[in-house]
């Protein structure tokens, strides 16, 4: 692939980048902050793999501005919409560096502060996209981005020792939309723009899909970190359905309202598995020839099952010391076991209504 050229679209010019800084953002930097996505970004389909990686880095990029602890949330907000505003372009290689420069000695982690450091070359990428790939990168990472706003408007300072729940249900939809269903409408249509075994593909109907499968996962997160996100002052599981069990969100704090709290725990569970209905209607309906494309789609559909088989099972869910989680073992030796199996709707149903099974039978 020919080197890129100079960026000429913003006031101010971006880095030049060469074949080895592609391989170092892409391969390098998002192996840092994300092994098991990187593992579903290496078996993608070559043509796929730079704008889907690209915008994961963009959008962990503004991650690592929403959770700058070091900063106040009002001063974290004004840095998300400063970038937000350079992914909807144009961007300049000042305020990139405004940013990297406020945040970047603020990160413990040294592949955060690798990833602020490097947003100059990222966004160089995304110019070069072509036109389509990058309005596609750019609405997606605009959407994610208000998620995270949700969470620095919503609830307190992760110290303050104060505790904000969602108020109802309705609130918690529209959130798992921000930070992972958009996240379905974005893949429909950037692997229908590059896959052509999926051009007949009712692009509506498998974006809704998406969007579900979408919510399948960041549902199965919200659940799973319950207790951890408690203890930073954050509770998704909203008051309503809260009061209905008689709760409040502070009484959570103690892992012996596990059991009174349970009912909530089982609806939202409930919920999950629905949209892993849909889930598993999205991966049937890439064909089988399409093998890279269903590994993708396939390892998040069951790792999301089995962690949601864990928490559906520990009668400590409420503990933070006991948190409800696959092994990375147990992800290694499900993607070896998918392989064989991938290209065959029948052996992929029979697998994923074993852990519905696991699912249902502890509920």
């Amino acid at each position: 692939m020919a080197d890129i050229q100079r960026i000429s679209s913003s006031p101010v010019e971006l880095p030049v980048i060469v074949r080895a800084d592609r391989e170092r953002l892409l391969t390098g930097l998002l192996r840092g902050v994300s092994r098991t996505f990187y593992l579903t970004l290496r078996v993608l389909p070559k043509r796929l793999r730079e704008p889907v990686g690209l915008a994961y880095l963009l959008a962990r990029a503004a991650d690592t501005i929403a959770d700058t602890r070091l900063l106040p949330p009002q001063e974290r907000l004004g840095h998300l919409l400063a970038f937000r505003s350079l992914v909807e372009g144009p961007a300049t290689m000042r305020a990139l560096q405004e940013i990297g420069a406020a945040l970047t000695d603020k990160q413990s982690r040294a592949d955060e502060r690798a990833l602020l450091t490097a947003l100059p070359e990222a966004f160089s990428l995304l110019e070069a996209l072509s036109e389509e790939d990058r309005t596609r990168v750019r609405s997606v990472v605009v959407t994610l981005t208000r998620g995270m706003e949700t969470d620095l408007t919503i609830f307190p300072q992760e110290d303050s020792g104060r505790l904000v729940a969602f108020k109802d249900l309705e609130e918690l939809d529209s959130y798992t939309y921000y930070v992972a269903g958009c996240v379905g409408e974005f893949w429909t249509t950037i692997t229908m723009a590059h896959t052509p075994a999926l051009r007949e593909w009712d692009a509506g109907y498998m974006s809704e899909t998406g969007v579900r499968f979408g919510k399948a996962l960041q549902l199965t997160n919200v659940l799973r970190d319950v207790p951890r996100d408690l203890r930073i002052g954050r509770c998704y599981l909203p008051e309503t359905e809260l009061a209905r069990v008689g709760l409040t969100p502070e009484e959570l704090l103690s892992p012996l309202s596990g059991d009174k709290a349970r009912p909530v725990l089982v609806a939202g569970i409930e919920v999950a598995l629905e949209h892993y209905r849909a889930a598993e209607e999205y991966l049937l309906s890439i064909p089988g020839r399409c093998l890279r494309l269903r590994l993708a789609v396939l390892w998040p559909l069951l790792i999301g099952l089995a962690t949601l088989s864990r928490l559906a099972y520990n009668e400590a869910w409420l503990d933070p010391s006991r948190p409800s989680k696959v092994s990375r073992g147990w992800v290694y030796r499900t993607m070896a076991l998918s392989l064989p199996c991938v290209s065959s709707d029948r052996l992929l149903r029979a697998w994923i209504a074993r852990l519905r099974k696991q699912v249902e039978t502890a509920l």
